[in-house]
C-alpha cells in the first residue's frame, strides 16, 4: 500500500518514503540504502549478491541507518557474544566458585581462602569486564542469553558489527560501574544483565529513531524495572547503569548528523567512558 504522498516506501525502511529505484531489481531504495552504480543505483541485496554488471565488487558499501556496513549476518556479533558466555558458564560449573571469586565483580574484600584483599580498588580492574560475561545459575544464564538474542538481533543490524560492539562493552560497563560505585564493596556481583539492560535502552532509542509505536517498548521497559526492582538478589545497579549507558551511546550513534557523523559518535562514546571511568576512580580513591 502507498502512502498519501504517492510516493513507494524504502523496501528495508517501510517509514520512508522514495522515489529512487534499484536499477537491476526495480525495489523501491530510500537514499541511506541506495549503492553508487555505473548506471543509477543498486539496492543493498542485488550489491550483496552480485548481480550487478561488475560494479558491485567495487561499489560503495550499503550502510545501516548509524552508517556501519551491512552484514549479511545480522547476528553475528551476538552469536559471538553468547558464545563467550556460555563458554564461562561451562566454566564455571566445572572450576566451581574458585573461578567466580576470580572474575566477579568485588569492590574491597578480604579473601580468607588468598590471605589478602582482593578487588577493583586493589587493581583488579579487569573484574569490570569479566564479570558481565560470567553466571553462575542456569535460570540466570537463560534469561540473560534469551535477552541478549531477542534484543540484540533487532539492535546488530542496525548498528553495523563495530558500533555494536562498542555499545556492547560500554552498556556492561556502565553497568559495573554503577554497581562498583553504589553496592557494597564486598558485594560480589556477576552476570550480562548490564549488556542486556544497554540493548534494551538502546531498543528503545531505535524505535524512537523509527517513530515507531512507543507503547509496547515503553511495557517492556516498564516491566524489566519492575523485575529489576521486586526480585531478591539483583543488582539493580548494574541494570540502571546498562540501560543508561546504552541509552546515551544508542542516542549519539543513531542521531549523529552525517556531515559529521564519525565526530558526534566518538564523542558520545568518549563521553560515556569518561563517566564510567569517573565513576570508577571516585570509589577506588573512596575505598583506599
Amino acid at each position: 500500500m502507498e502512502p498519501e504522498s504517492g510516493l513507494p516506501r524504502c523496501y528495508r525502511h517501510p517509514d520512508v518514503d522514495t522515489g529512487i529505484r534499484c536499477t537491476r531489481c526495480e525495489k523501491p531504495i530510500c537514499p541511506q540504502c541506495m549503492v553508487s552504480a555505473s548506471v543509477g543505483f543498486q539496492c543493498p541485496d542485488c550489491v550483496r549478491n552480485g548481480s550487478g554488471t561488475g560494479h558491485a565488487a567495487t561499489a560503495n558499501q550499503p550502510r545501516t541507518l548509524a552508517g556501519g556496513r551491512v552484514a549479511g549476518d545480522g547476528r553475528l556479533v551476538t552469536k559471538i557474544l553468547i558464545a563467550i558466555n556460555l563458554a564461562l558458564f561451562i566454566a564455571v560449573q566445572v572450576a566451581g566458585d574458585r573461578l567466580v571469586d576470580q572474575l566477579a565483580l568485588i569492590g574491597y574484600a578480604y579473601d580468607p581462602g588468598l590471605g589478602e584483599v582482593v578487588g577493583v580498588a586493589d587493581g583488579e580492574w579487569y573484574r569490570l569486564l569479566t564479570a558481565t560475561f560470567l553466571h553462575q545459575e542456569i535460570p540466570h544464564f537463560v534469561f540473560n542469553m534469551l535477552g541478549l538474542w531477542i534484543i540484540g538481533g533487532i539492535v546488530e543490524p542496525e548498528l553495523g558489527r563495530l558500533r555494536y560492539v562498542v555499545l556492547c562493552l560500554l552498556s556492561g560497563l556502565s553497568g559495573t560501574a554503577l554497581a562498583y560505585l553504589l553496592a557494597a564493596p564486598n558485594q560480589p556481583s556477576l552476570g550480562a544483565s548490564g549488556i542486556v539492560f544497554g540493548l534494551i535502552g538502546a531498543w528503545a532509542v531505535l524505535a524512537r529513531r523509527r517513530r515507531y509505536d512507543m507503547r509496547p517498548v515503553a511495557l517492556f521497559v516498564g516491566l524489566s524495572l519492575l523485575l529489576t526492582f521486586t526480585r531478591p538478589g539483583i543488582s539493580w545497579e548494574a541494570h540502571i547503569g546498562g540501560l543508561v549507558g546504552g541509552a546515551l551511546v544508542a542516542y549519539g550513534l543513531l542521531h549523529a548528523p552525517r556531515a559529521k557523523r564519525d565526530l558526534v559518535q566518538y564523542a558520545a562514546c568518549g563521553l560515556v567512558l569518561v563517566i564510567d571511568l569517573g565513576m570508577i576512580l571516585t570509589r577506588s580513591v573512596a575505598l583506599t
